[in-house]
C-alpha cells in the first residue's frame, strides 16, 4: 500500500473523524514536500524539528494549527511507521494568545437570530439554547433528541466523548415540525430505494438494516443524496447531513445585518449560552458538564465576559 493508504487505513481503525483524516493527511502530504519528497521512513525527530519550527518562524501559523501538524507526525511515525518519536528537542512553538471570547448580549441574540429563517434559524437557535457545538448540532440523529424528557444526547462529541444537555422547552414544537418535513423527506427517499445514512463499521456490520430506520436518520439532512467520501468510486449514494457552510454563512449575513460591530459566528452563540447561564446563577459545574469541557478551568474563561465590567469590579467613578 502507498504511504497515505497506510495513513488513512490506520485512521480509520481508530475511529478517526473524516475531518481529522484529511488534516493529517494534509499535514504529511506537507511535510514531506517540505523535505524535498523525500520519504518519511528516510527521516526522523530532526526533520520533524524542522517542519514544525518553520510553521512557527516562516509560517506564523496559530499555536493550535502547529499542535495539530505535530499530531499528525507523530501519529504517522508512531502508529503507521512503528517509529515513536523519543526526543524533538528545541521546538520553535508557536505563542498561544489569551483571548477572551466574544459574547453576545441577550438582545444582541435575538437581533441575529431575528434575521435568520428555515433550518438556519432552528440551528443557531439549538446552539444558543443547548450550548452544543455546530458539527455536534448537525450531526445530531433523530433518536438522541427525546421530547419526554426534554433532552438531547450529543454523541461523539469532542474528544469522542456524550453529554447530556437541556432541551429547550421553546424549541420543542419548532424541532417537532422540523421533523415531520424530515421523516416525509426519508420516506420519499425509501420509496425511490434509497433512505440509508452512514452508520459506524461495527454497527452497520451488525444491523445493517439500521441505515434505513428513521431513529438513526439525521435530523438536518442534506438537500440531496451524495456518494461516501470514505466508501470510493462506486458507493451507494446516500443522504448525508447538512453542510456547515450553509449555517455559518447565514449567521454572518445575520450578523452584518444586525450592525453588532463584533465579530461574531456560530460559535459565539455557544459562548454567549454559557454566559448567560452564568449571569443567571448557574453553578459552574454544571455549565461544565453542558459543554462537554474536560477542565472546569476551560469553562473558568466565561467568568471573565460576565456583564459586570473590568473584572465584575465597581470603578471608583461610579461611587463618586
Amino acid at each position: 500500500m502507498k504511504l497515505f493508504d497506510l495513513v488513512r487505513a490506520a485512521l480509520r481503525t481508530r475511529h478517526y473523524s473524516i475531518r481529522t483524516e484529511e488534516a493529517y493527511v494534509g499535514w504529511i502530504r506537507r511535510f514531506v514536500v517540505f523535505h524535498g519528497k523525500r520519504h518519511p521512513d528516510e527521516m526522523g525527530e530532526a526533520e520533524i524539528n524542522a517542519f514544525v519550527s518553520d510553521l512557527a518562524t516562516r509560517g506564523r501559523v496559530a499555536a493550535s494549527t502547529q499542535t495539530q501538524a505535530l499530531s499528525a507526525l507523530l501519529f504517522l511515525y508512531r502508529e503507521v511507521l512503528g517509529r515513536p518519536v523519543e526526543s524533538l528537542g528545541a521546538v520553535v512553538r508557536a505563542k498561544r494568545p489569551e483571548r477572551l471570547p466574544v459574547v453576545l448580549t441577550r438582545d444582541e441574540v435575538r437581533a441575529v437570530l431575528a434575521r435568520l429563517d428555515g433550518t438556519p434559524l432552528l440551528v443557531a437557535t439549538l446552539l444558543y439554547g443547548t450550548g452544543v457545538r455546530l458539527m455536534e448540532c448537525l450531526r445530531l440523529r433523530v433518536k438522541d433528541v427525546d421530547f419526554a424528557l426534554n433532552q438531547i444526547l450529543v454523541r461523539d462529541g469532542k474528544g469522542m466523548k456524550d453529554r447530556l444537555t437541556m432541551l429547550p422547552v421553546a424549541l420543542r414544537q419548532p424541532l417537532q415540525r422540523h421533523l415531520v418535513a424530515v421523516k416525509a423527506l426519508h420516506e420519499a427517499d425509501l420509496r425511490e430505494g434509497f433512505g440509508s445514512v452512514y452508520l459506524p463499521d461495527a454497527l452497520a456490520r451488525k444491523y445493517p438494516a439500521a441505515a434505513k430506520w428513521w431513529g438513526w436518520q439525521w435530523i438536518f439532512p442534506a438537500a440531496s443524496r451524495s456518494a461516501d467520501p470514505r466508501a470510493g468510486a462506486g458507493s451507494p449514494l446516500r443522504r448525508h447531513h447538512l453542510g456547515e457552510t450553509l449555517v455559518q454563512r447565514a449567521v454572518q449575513r445575520a450578523v452584518r445585518e444586525a450592525r453588532l460591530g463584533k465579530p461574531a459566528s456560530c460559535h459565539t452563540l455557544r459562548h454567549s449560552f454559557a454566559t448567560h447561564l452564568l449571569e443567571s446563577g448557574s453553578d459552574i459545574r454544571t455549565i461544565q458538564e453542558l459543554l462537554g469541557h474536560r477542565d472546569v478551568a476551560t469553562t473558568m474563561i466565561y467568568t471573565h465576559v460576565l456583564n459586570r465590567g473590568g473584572l465584575g469590579v465597581t470603578s471608583p467613578l461610579d461611587r463618586m
